[in-house]
């Protein structure tokens, strides 16, 4: 099974993305992640991508398709994947067919979830992370059982760089103009399902898994 979110940022992709590993049994390859740990690492390539990131920019796609190339090509996605903020425009999307038929594979589907950009904001003011272990909360629809404090690891939790208003605003704006075309692209390849992200998210994994299954069954 190998899968592809889009989604503008906010969308609840890592959350979906983590559901998906689980149940179908493959690997969550999130460049996002990738990056914000070469951060917090202090590494070149961290020092490299650290202020878009910030300004809600995209990464170089270069950059992006040598980390992604190197991922795909690992035996992690051996029994499948599930990519989650990638690819972020045509060209990746472009260089991710090649990767794959470079591979011997193909993807299965692309899932797109859709959510208003009210809904996306709200997350983001919402929405704090482990500066520890990295575990994700929301303070309104999963809060921690102690105010500020993980539950896994009891590490002080924090609000992202990237949640900030004007960041998410901006991450949006550059969503509609470069991701957003991808709708239509794996639309126009019969590779594309929409869910309603706008659900609380174990209902909104249940569609995805629903519509997954559904196109896996009508697939020629």
């Amino acid at each position: 099974m190998n899968l592809v979110l889009l989604g503008p940022p906010g969308s609840g992709k890592g959350t979906q993305a983590k559901a998906l590993a689980e149940r179908f049994g493959i690997a969550h390859i999130s460049p996002g992640d990738m990056f914000r740990r070469e951060v917090k690492a202090g590494t070149e390539l961290g020092r490299l991508v650290e202020t878009a990131m910030a300004k809600g920019e995209l990464v170089d796609d270069s950059v992006t398709i040598k980390l992604m190339e190197k991922s795909l090509s690992s035996k992690e996605c051996d029994s499948g994947f599930v990519l989650d903020g990638f690819p972020r425009n045509l060209a990746q999307a472009e260089a991710l067919d090649e990767i794959l038929a470079k591979l011997g594979k193909r993807l299965d589907c692309a899932v797109n979830l859709e959510v208003t950009e009210e809904a996306i904001l709200e997350r983001a003011r919402n929405r704090r992370v482990c500066s520890v272990c990295g575990a994700p909360y929301n303070l309104a629809s999963h809060p921690p059982a102690v105010a500020g404090k993980c539950d896994r690891c009891g590490g002080e939790l924090v609000a992202r760089a990237d949640d900030a208003e004007e960041t998410v605003i901006e991450r949006c704006r550059v969503y509609h103009k470069y991701s957003e075309p991808l709708v239509e692209y794996y639309a126009n390849k019969g590779e594309l399902v929409t869910v309603d992200g706008c659900r609380p998210p174990a209902e909104v994994t249940s569609a995805v898994v629903s519509a997954v299954l559904k196109r896996q069954a009508v697939k020629p």
